[in-house]
């Protein structure tokens, strides 16, 4: 069967993945999916970067808006909705284009990762549950650090479902889930895709990354927090731990001055960028698009990844715009 095509673009926070990714829709006929943990809720425009209706300039949009802040996302659920979306675009005779900076999430989609469950038992799930309930959280952490060294490496030690999910795969199956998600990783991509990687010199994407929270803070962040946190969305749902949603939340609560909860704001910023750029470099098959070689020109940008694509056959050549 011939495979459906399938266009990736990220890239770490703040790169400016949004205005290139609309321009490149429009040039090829796609319809964006969002591969972003934050902009899935409602009422979290502002501190997730959401594209504003103008600029998404009348490119259909999915995954946006599609959560309530209380409710939970993760890889699975992202999967799921991702996938679906993928199909959608496909029906219409369109190509779908994954924007986003979450890595774990692309690459769930683009590998068709295997999140099932081992077993149906619960009680094992249940008792560690209990135990990071109970203050146990760093105990945990530490079983992982015995059993699963890499994945300990790789998961934070305060993300406690998945320190649970690595602990509960040992325990199913004998193996380590970093090895799993190795062999998960080594799959063929039901898709013909193409990876794009935006990126940009350290120091400039720094100074966007500041700039950015600086326009965040101008155009109303407090107070979007403060709507959420009326509405008694609690501090610790997911969508919460959001960039800038977690420091201003703290900073309401009266952990700290606005103006510390900025600069931490920023500094983590800068700390997550880095981060993702080490997860791009362990993708394998990525064109990296770098703004500094293209002398930040995105129609310079954007000529070469419509080259791209069509050298790899997910196009045809005629009636296309570039914008």
């Amino acid at each position: 069967m011939e495979k459906k095509p399938l266009i990736i673009l990220s890239g770490p926070t703040a790169v400016g993945k949004t205005s290139l990714s609309v321009r490149l829709a429009a040039a090829i006929g796609g319809e964006i999916i969002s591969a972003d943990s934050m902009q899935v809720y409602r009422y979290m425009d502002i501190g997730s970067a959401k594209a504003t209706p103008e600029e998404r300039a009348g490119i259909p949009h999915h995954l946006l808006d599609v959560l309530d802040p209380e409710e939970d996302f993760n890889v699975v659920r992202f999967q799921t909705l991702a996938k679906k979306a993928v199909e959608e675009i496909h029906a219409k005779g369109k190509i779908p284009l994954v924007v986003g900076g979450t890595g774990f999430y692309i690459q769930a989609l683009l590998y068709d990762i295997d999140f099932t469950e081992n077993s149906g038992d619960m009680s094992y799930r249940n008792m560690l549950e209990r135990k990071a309930a109970s203050g146990g959280g760093e105990e945990l952490y530490r079983k992982l650090q015995e059993c699963d060294p890499r994945a300990a490496e790789q998961i934070h030690p305060h993300n406690i479902k998945r320190v649970i999910r690595a602990l509960e795969f040992h325990h199913q199956t004998g193996a380590r889930i970093s090895d799993h998600n190795d062999e998960e990783r080594q799959k063929k991509s039901p898709y013909h895709s193409v990876y794009f990687v935006l990126t940009d010199e350290r120091s400039l994407l720094y100074e966007r990354i500041d700039r950015r929270v600086d326009r965040m803070m101008e155009t109303g962040l407090v107070d979007e927090v403060k709507r959420l946190r009326a509405r008694g969305v609690p501090k610790d749902a997911i969508s919460m731990q959001g960039l800038g949603y977690k420091e201003l939340y703290a900073y309401l609560d009266g952990a700290y001055p606005l103006e510390e909860a900025v600069r931490i704001i920023k500094r983590d910023t800068r700390h997550f960028a880095k981060r993702q750029l080490t997860w791009f470099r362990r993708e394998r098959d990525v064109v990296w698009i770098d703004r500094s070689a293209f002398g930040q020109d995105e129609q310079k940008m954007l000529e070469e990844m419509i080259r791209v694509v069509r050298q790899n056959g997910l196009i045809r050549t005629e009636g296309m715009e570039q914008n």
